[in-house]
C-alpha cells in the first residue's frame, strides 16, 4: 500500500484558505488574477481565502497547479480542507521505486567520468557515481554525515570552497539557487540551511563584497572552478527532473550532471577514470 504524506501539526491546523493566500502572495498574483486564469469568480476566489467556501478538491488542485505549488504542499491543502492526501510518497528503495532508481542509477554512471550526484528535496545527495564519489572523499568528516548536503559541501570552508577559485561567482551563484528553494519550498530545513551557511565566515565575507563589473563579454555559463592535486578543473552543471511525477520522492529528486568546461579538465577527467 502507498504510504501517503502527512502534513505537520502546524500546518494541518492551518485553514487552507489561509494557505491559498499565502502561496498567492508569494506568487505575486493577485485574487483577481488567479480567479481569471482557473476561471471562477474573485469573489468565490476570496470566500475560499476567508474561509466563507469550502473549495472542492478540483478546485483546490486547480489553483495548486496554476501556482505551481508542490505536491508535498498539495497533500497539505487536502488535509486542510478535510480532504485525503492524493499524492504518495515512496522510500527511494521501495521496491515500487526500483526502476525509476535504477533508471537515475544509470544515467549517472552512463555519465562517468564526469561527477553526477541525485538529491532529494533539500539537495541532499542520495545517490551518485564514482566521478563524483572522489570529489566528495575529499571533504572532512563533520560534512559527509548525516548526509551531503550540496550546498553546506560546496560553501562551507572547509568544504569544496576551500578549493573554489572562483568562489565569489560561484558562491554567489549557489546562494541564489537556495534563497530560491528556500522561497518555493516553504521547508523549515531549508530554512534552517539558509540560516547555517549564511553564517559562515567565507560566505558572509561574500556578502560584504563589492560586485566586480564585467569588465569583458560574459561568459555562457558560471562554471565552478576548483584546483585539485595541481589541476584546474572547469565545470558546469545541469539539472534534470521526471516528467509528470505523482509521487512526492520523484517529484522532488533531481539529478545534477557536471560537464567539463574546457578541453584541459575534459582530458584531466578521463585519465583519472583510466
Amino acid at each position: 500500500m502507498a504510504h501517503l504524506t502527512l502534513a505537520t501539526a502546524e500546518q494541518a491546523e492551518a485553514p487552507v484558505g489561509t494557505l491559498i493566500r499565502e502561496w498567492r502572495t508569494q506568487r505575486k498574483i493577485s485574487q483577481m488574477e488567479l480567479a481569471l486564469d482557473i476561471d471562477i469568480s474573485p469573489r468565490h476566489l476570496s470566500f475560499v481565502e476567508t474561509g466563507r467556501s469550502r473549495p472542492s478538491a478540483e478546485l483546490l488542485m486547480s489553483i495548486a497547479s496554476q501556482l505551481d505549488v508542490p505536491l508535498r504542499a498539495r497533500n497539505t491543502w487536502l488535509l486542510a480542507a478535510g480532504y485525503a492526501p492524493r499524492y504518495s510518497e515512496q522510500g527511494l528503495d521501495t521496491a515500487r521505486m526500483a526502476q525509476a532508481k535504477a533508471a537515475v542509477q544509470r544515467l549517472l554512471d552512463t555519465h562517468y567520468p564526469y561527477p553526477g550526484v541525485a538529491l532529494d528535496r533539500h539537495w541532499n545527495v542520495v545517490l551518485h557515481n564514482s566521478a563524483a564519489a572522489k570529489l566528495m572523499s575529499l571533504l572532512p568528516p563533520e560534512l559527509l554525515t548525516p548526509e551531503i548536503n550540496i550546498f553546506r559541501a560546496s560553501l562551507h570552508p572547509q568544504g569544496f570552497a576551500a578549493f573554489t577559485k572562483n568562489f565569489a561567482e560561484w558562491g554567489s551563484y549557489l546562494l541564489q539557487v537556495l534563497q530560491r528553494l528556500m522561497l518555493s519550498a516553504r521547508d523549515e530545513a531549508i530554512i534552517a540551511l539558509v540560516e547555517e551557511v549564511h553564517a559562515y565566515p567565507n560566505v558572509i565575507a561574500l556578502k560584504q563584497q563589492t560586485p566586480v563589473t564585467q569588465a569583458t563579454e560574459p561568459s555562457l555559463l558560471i562554471p565552478c572552478i576548483m584546483e585539485l592535486h595541481g589541476h584546474e578543473l572547469s565545470l558546469f552543471t545541469t539539472l534534470t527532473t521526471f516528467g509528470s511525477p505523482r509521487d512526492i520522492t520523484l517529484h522532488e529528486l533531481c539529478v545534477e550532471l557536471f560537464y567539463p568546461a574546457d578541453t584541459p579538465t575534459e582530458v584531466f577527467l578521463k585519465a583519472m577514470a583510466g
